[in-house]
């Protein structure tokens, strides 16, 4: 085999596509995405990625390590987040805004947008609300666990001064409240809460049909799913299981997926989901507490 010949690594994440990709990388420039694995808005974007077939370089970031914060990555992505979607010579970012572009910049793959204006207003009002009330209820959620740790370990100068460099105001001073007081912290009640109410929306949205628009699986239900693998992979799900049947099925439905299953629950080895679960059954007690 030529030296250009070689398979390239991703293919062993997309062999399918990897044929694809070979065919048209005369028409297209290769898509480099800077992700993480347990990144919920870096999940949709792989999502959107495996569903609609197309191959990708993917590029970790070690947010732990606080990687994100790096003036390299700043230049790259100045709100210091994950994901960043560079396409040839265009950097995308913002996952939802990420969604979308791949769906304009791809219509010959598989469409998950629906096609009456209406579906598409409600769509992105689902959207909205992922990226304005779920996500920063997940983040609050998950950073006791995934990030408090690692700075307790350092010294309380150090861990505060690395929490000043978060370019964002609002997402600073909640890191900051969730530092000092875990899953006691006003915003962990706050975001138990809008998982409780979105799971509720949710219900009502299923009743009736498959997904939560139409009986189309859309970007809806793409950018909601990754807020349910926080509960999943925390052994959270009693959140929705008791006396939310269509959720819990929509939930088997999406993690039953083969572009699911490519993005993002390969990513979550039966080790690191023992170590997960040991976490979240620790803080499972709160979080009942806070649902109540």
């Amino acid at each position: 085999m030529r030296r250009d010949q070689r398979v390239p690594s991703w293919s062993l994440v997309f062999p399918q596509q990897a044929l694809v990709l070979q065919n048209t990388k005369r028409k297209f420039p290769m898509l480099t995405l800077y992700t993480h694995p347990m990144s919920p808005c870096a999940q949709k974007v792989r999502f959107v990625l495996a569903e609609k077939g197309l191959a990708f370089e993917s590029r970790h970031i070690d947010l732990p390590a606080k990687e994100n914060l790096e003036p390299w990555y700043l230049k790259l992505n100045p709100t210091g987040v994950v994901p960043t979607l560079v396409h040839g010579d265009q950097v995308i970012i913002e996952s939802s805004l990420i969604c979308e572009y791949l769906e304009e910049a791809f219509p010959d793959t598989a469409r998950l947008r629906p096609d009456a204006a209406h579906l598409r207003a409600r769509m992105r009002l689902w959207m909205k609300h992922v990226d304005n009330k779920l996500h920063p209820s997940c983040g609050a959620l998950q950073w006791p666990l995934a990030m408090r740790p690692g700075l307790l370990r350092m010294e309380r100068a150090d861990a505060l001064a690395l929490l000043d460099q978060v370019v964002e105001g609002p997402r600073r001073e909640r890191q900051k409240r969730l530092f000092e007081k875990g899953l006691e912290a006003p915003d962990v009640h706050g975001a138990v809460r809008v998982y409780c109410e979105t799971i509720e929306k949710m219900e009502a949205a299923l009743a009736g049909q498959d997904w939560v628009l139409s009986d189309q699986f859309s970007l809806a239900d793409i950018v909601i799913a990754p807020y349910f693998q926080t509960l999943l992979q925390y052994g959270w799900a009693g959140l929705y299981e008791r006396g939310h049947p269509r959720v819990a099925d929509w939930v088997s439905r999406i993690c039953g997926r083969d572009g699911w299953r490519a993005a993002v629950a390969k990513d979550f080895s039966p080790e690191k989901l023992d170590e997960l679960r040991i976490q979240g059954r620790d803080a499972w007690p709160a979080i009942e507490r806070h649902a109540a």
